[in-house]
């Protein structure tokens, strides 16, 4: 009985300290020392960006792009109604992109072009899929293609060291600087 009292102490003390005391402690420090960053960063957030086919357009999400109910469609392969929905999203993305890109084809399209991210708010899109894209975006903004993918390049986060990752192109930021 000694033993269960000690680790109900034990469990509530390291509960209250490492659940709560330090968290607490941690945003307080942050918001001291980096009271510009310590709420957050808007641009690590996806947007539906759908309605302007002027800008870059994010992974398609499950969520609406809410950050406030991230999720991803938890459906299997085998599933229809998953083959269904990457058969929409490749159409749609087929349909907006093959006017500016005519010799796209469905196999040419990245993966995540019509595939949703983990979270649904995932703003980040590869480096193949914003050079299909930019052919779309400098026409609709009547830009020279060589500055719109200046841009792309801009906002494309390379791997760690060249070895951990693909490159990735963060389209909130893109868009920012769009505007």
């Amino acid at each position: 009985m000694r033993e269960l009292k000690t680790a109900v102490i034990a469990a509530i003390g390291l509960t209250l300290v490492f659940g709560l005391a330090y968290p607490l402690f941690m945003t307080g420090v942050a918001q001291v020392v980096f009271p510009e960053k310590a709420d957050g960063d808007p641009t690590l957030i996806a947007k539906d960006y759908s309605k302007d086919p002027s800008l870059f357009q994010s992974r398609p999400s499950v969520t609406g792009y809410a950050a406030d109910a991230t999720f991803f469609n938890n459906q299997g392969p085998n599933q229809q109604a998953l083959a269904d929905q990457l058969k929409g999203y490749m159409d749609d993305y087929l349909e907006r992109e093959q006017q500016f890109t005519p010799d796209l084809t469905a196999a040419e399209v990245p993966a995540d072009a019509v595939t949703t991210s983990a979270s649904g708010v995932d703003p980040h899109i590869s480096y193949e899929n914003a050079e299909i894209q930019a052919n779309r975006v400098a026409a609709e903004r009547h830009m020279p293609l060589d500055e719109v993918l200046a841009l792309v390049d801009d906002a494309t986060s390379r791997p760690l060291f060249g070895l951990a990752g693909p490159q990735s192109v963060n389209v909130v930021q893109l868009n920012e600087a769009l505007s």
